[in-house]
């Protein structure tokens, strides 16, 4: 069962890995809206973190970076940071969460350090949900607040891109890996921190294998038997 969990979360933490690279180079974070005199528009807008594109009518999709990070509004210039910040702790979390699994001998045969290695690997899996949902949900937060405030223009209104969205997705990955580590480390931590736990069921009856041990023998007593423990 153990086996099956930790590839589980490494299959996982996979999947959340990709998620953080490909949201955080996606230029869809903030879309124009088709708002007002806006419904027949001739410019499609994309922003995200690095760069921004436009589509004049038919024209093909033309992108640019940014040529500062000061031209950014507060959130995308926060979310740039903790999405980069974000790829790093998973990449982390990946390479101490395979050394803590039995597939690998990162640690030997060393059983305790095997679980402290993956339930660290856990908790920074944990650390990289909140460095990805943080500055995911903050810029749509402001996409909204913006969308239906009535100081902001609505030429500068924008949507929900499809980054957000793949961001919301990628970060519950990256909650569900880590449970899933902390949960086969409290398991197993149970188990060896159980004294009566050996893994096999005990035998009550049979000759003694090693000296010490403890067998039932049979006496005659009377028209009965009975057992005695020597």
């Amino acid at each position: 069962m153990r086996d099956k969990l930790e590839i589980l979360a490494l299959v996982l933490g996979f999947m959340g890995l990709f998620g953080t690279i490909t949201i955080t180079f996606l230029p869809t974070w903030r879309v124009s809206a088709f708002i007002g005199a806006n419904i027949v528009v001739m410019e499609d807008l994309w922003e995200g973190l690095w760069m921004n594109c436009w589509r004049q009518a038919n024209i093909r999709m033309q992108c640019k970076m940014y040529e500062s990070v000061l031209i950014l509004p507060s959130e995308l210039q926060a979310a740039r940071a903790l999405m980069c910040l974000s790829i790093i702790v998973v990449a982390i979390a990946l390479l101490i969460t395979g050394c803590g699994t039995r597939k690998f001998t990162c640690c030997g045969d060393n059983t305790r350090s095997k679980n402290v290695t993956l339930a660290l690997g856990g908790c920074l899996f944990l650390l990289s949900f909140l460095t990805t949902i943080i500055p995911v949900s903050w810029v749509g937060l402001t996409v909204i607040q913006n969308f239906y405030s009535p100081l902001v223009m609505e030429g500068r209104k924008r949507e929900l891109g499809s980054a957000l969205f793949i961001g919301w997705a990628t970060s519950g990955i990256l909650l569900i890996t880590g449970i899933i580590i902390l949960v086969s480390y409290s398991k197993h931590q149970a188990k060896d921190e159980d004294p009566y736990y050996t893994g096999a069921p005990l035998r009550s009856l049979g000759k003694p294998s090693t000296a010490g041990s403890a067998y039932l023998k049979r006496t005659p007593s009377g028209s009965h038997k009975h057992q005695e423990y020597v």
